[in-house]
């Protein structure tokens, strides 16, 4: 009779990279490039296209940080669940294995206990790629939930600041003015809204 092998399936936690550009007033291909006397202090005005660090925003974004904290201690809690059935099931296996190499068992118990860990094996192999699923979903709707927080932001503060667009850095622009750059502020005001309605659930 052969020995069953036991594996033990590790769940990998995938950060999303994610990029944004968002326009008010029709849709932004490119972002002309700004150019400033040296020394000059440019300040963003109405009409203007801004742009901002998506990548810097988000982690920036209280809400964000909270999220994040939230999902990996849930994802650190499956793996360490899921380490633990490993270990079981490898200590049991090498227990049989001890068993049956001494000549503990009989053929009928030897079978019945293989078939066992053969299952066991199968079902974790199973529930470790559910979990890693789920993680992924959840993970997915955590950045679609920071993104719509966002995005609402950036609408209502382009109706009070008419920019004609609001671009991402990362995505379009080659080079821009550090005037046009709103990043900060918009991190500022996000946070300032996030703890507001933070403070207000509690």
């Amino acid at each position: 009779m052969k020995k069953a092998p036991i594996i033990l399936g590790i769940i990998g936690v995938v950060i999303s990279v994610v990029a944004l550009c968002f326009a008010v007033r029709g849709s932004v291909k490119h972002a002309h490039k700004v150019a400033a006397e040296p020394g000059e202090a440019v300040t963003a005005v109405a009409g203007d296209v801004v742009y901002i660090s998506i990548d810097s925003l988000i982690i920036q974004y209280d809400m964000y940080s909270d999220l994040r904290s939230e999902f990996e201690a849930k994802a650190q809690s499956v793996q360490d669940d899921l380490n633990k059935k490993g270990r079981k099931l490898e200590s049991d296996g090498k227990a049989f294995e001890n068993q049956y190499t001494k000549g503990l068992l009989t053929r009928s118990a030897a079978e019945k206990q293989q078939e066992s860990l053969l299952k066991r094996q199968q079902e974790l192999q199973t529930l470790a790629a559910q979990k890693q699923q789920e993680l992924q979903e959840e993970e997915a709707v955590m950045m679609n939930r920071v993104m719509d927080a966002i995005i609402t932001y950036l609408e209502a503060y382009n109706a009070e600041h008419n920019f004609t667009a609001i671009v991402s850095k990362a995505n379009v622009l080659v080079l821009g003015n550090p005037g046009l750059d709103i990043t900060q502020e918009i991190v500022e005001g996000l946070n300032a809204e996030y703890i507001k309605n933070r403070n207000n659930k509690e």
